[in-house]
């Protein structure tokens, strides 16, 4: 028997598109912006409390990308829904595309989904985000707009019991070049601590967004992780938004060194 649609009414769309027609190369993605759950799902069974934690989203990720966005006139994408429900920034194979536990939370309600369960999460959440922001990085190829993909994410000051020292996180994986320029300019901060591929590393099997739009297309890329008790406030969002915005910029007049290697090494 065929599934009822996840989305109904009353919930949200699956993103939301801001500055579509922005001036400026950096486009910016917000994976975990959003914690909605489709109301057919009853919240997974989990708390308000829960559900208002980093286990369900990257806390202030949102508003320092609409602060970052205008600040830049610069393209963003947010998702809307929990990474419980279907995590957008890991490839659908990996064991954590769907947690049935985050950390010390149990998520019940994704311990026996059928493959038909999943499969629908991912066709009415994780595609449409993903198809979209494909179709505008070749919109913007095809009316030769340059393209620099910053991927934005929050990280918990504690994790598993130890203290995470860094402010920000400046994550890549095989192409290093922006996110070397970003290390130095947000290092002239010397109060900053900084972390390469801290507090996470970016690989094929952990991550989706930066390999598939930004790999594989061979574009400028870089992730960044900001602590998220530093974005816990709106003068907090303002700050980080500002500081990020004047390193992006300095980094790109900069200019990047050629990227070597042949078209297949970057996968």
């Amino acid at each position: 028997m065929p599934l009822e649609p996840l989305l109904g009414v009353g919930d949200p769309p699956v993103f939301q598109v801001i500055r579509p027609g922005g001036r400026s190369a950096v486009l910016l993605t917000a994976d975990h912006a959003g914690q909605a759950i489709p109301r057919r799902l009853g919240g997974l069974n989990l708390s308000a409390r829960v559900l208002d934690t980093h286990v369900a989203w990257d806390l202030g990720v949102a508003g320092l990308g609409r602060r970052l966005s205008a600040r830049l006139d610069a393209y963003l994408i947010l998702h809307n829904y929990s990474r419980l429900v279907i995590d957008v920034n890991r490839p659908l194979e990996a064991p954590d595309s769907i947690v049935s536990r985050s950390e010390h939370t149990a998520v019940a309600a994704n311990a026996a989904l059928s493959p038909a369960e999943r499969q629908q999460r991912a066709a009415e959440l994780f595609h449409p985000y993903h198809q979209r922001l494909a179709a505008d990085l070749d919109g913007r190829a095809k009316r030769a707009q340059p393209s620099v993909l910053v991927a934005l994410h929050s990280f918990t000051p504690v994790f598993a019991g130890a203290a995470r020292p860094w402010h920000v996180g400046v994550l890549h994986g095989r192409d290093g070049r922006l996110a070397g320029q970003m290390r130095q300019a947000l290092g002239r901060e010397k109060h900053l601590k900084v972390g390469i591929n801290e507090p996470y590393a970016v690989s094929d099997d952990s991550d989706y967004t930066l390999v598939v739009h930004g790999e594989r297309r061979r574009i400028p890329h870089v992730e960044l992780e900001i602590r998220q008790d530093l974005l816990a406030t709106s003068a907090g969002q303002r700050e980080w938004a500002e500081r990020l915005a004047c390193a992006l910029e300095a980094a790109l007049a900069e200019g990047l060194p050629p990227l070597h290697g042949a078209q297949g090494s970057v996968r």
